[in-house]
């Protein structure tokens, strides 16, 4: 490893199937600079954690499960927020292009440097989380601005990546048909997105933090109602 980058990978899914198109390898990086009141992985937070890999030994490791990826899967770098690790990411992606293996890029957006722009060209897709559709949210429960977001957003744009628009659905606070409207418009101003997932807010994670003795932020609100998101879906496929 002397001289080569280093990443941080808290932990691999070898198969996954809602982390971009088709079967993927995803692999979960290590940081995150935000704090959101819905974060599942709390122990992702921490960028000194996780198992180190060099790129070339996280991308032999996805080509191993080459043969279920299909014509659409691929690799996944999630987190945490892979943009921190961005030269990792660029690097584990440009051997993923040689080897002719589609790479997708699940972020937060909240990031932007030199390594990152580096790193969106080699970048098959995003998934491009929008948490909230109003700036107030955004820095009451996550931890940067709308506006960051919507630049990176701008970025990918200028780049003609594809893009998947992401939200968790948190009842109480981004549950209401005037946020999902204002979602359908930011995915409207930009050709690159040509698709919005609603996903539904789950406590599952609550045993992490349990364990990590920290207070779960979002404890006490309510998971939405799979009605209330079918409610929600036809308000964004209007």
């Amino acid at each position: 490893m002397n001289g080569e980058i280093i990443g941080r990978v808290h932990s691999i899914q070898s198969l996954g199937t809602v982390d971009g198109p088709g079967v993927r390898f995803v692999a979960f990086l290590q940081g995150c600079p935000l704090r959101c009141g819905c974060c599942h992985n709390p122990d992702t937070w921490e960028l000194q954690g996780g198992s180190l890999y060099t790129p070339q030994e996280l991308v032999d490791k996805a080509l191993r499960f080459r043969s279920y990826f299909g014509r659409e899967g691929g690799i996944t770098l999630s987190g945490g927020e892979p943009l921190l690790q961005a030269d990792f990411a660029a690097e584990v992606f440009r051997l993923c292009r040689e080897t002719g293996l589609n790479t997708c890029l699940d972020t937060s957006g909240c990031v932007w440097n030199e390594a990152v722009d580096t790193l969106l060209a080699v970048t098959d897709r995003v998934l491009l989380d929008i948490k909230y559709t109003t700036d107030a949210l955004y820095r009451a429960h996550v931890g940067c601005d709308l506006q960051t977001v919507l630049d990176f957003l701008a970025r990918l744009q200028e780049r003609g990546i594809p893009v998947t628009l992401r939200q968790v659905i948190i009842p109480t606070l981004n549950d209401t048909e005037e946020n999902i409207r204002r979602l359908r418009e930011i995915a409207a101003a930009y050709s690159c997105v040509d698709k919005v997932e609603l996903l539904p807010f789950r406590k599952i994670c609550q045993v992490k933090y349990d364990d990590m003795k920290l207070d779960f932020p979002f404890g006490h609100l309510p998971e939405p109602s799979l009605s209330a998101m079918d409610r929600l879906q036809s308000v964004l496929n209007e």
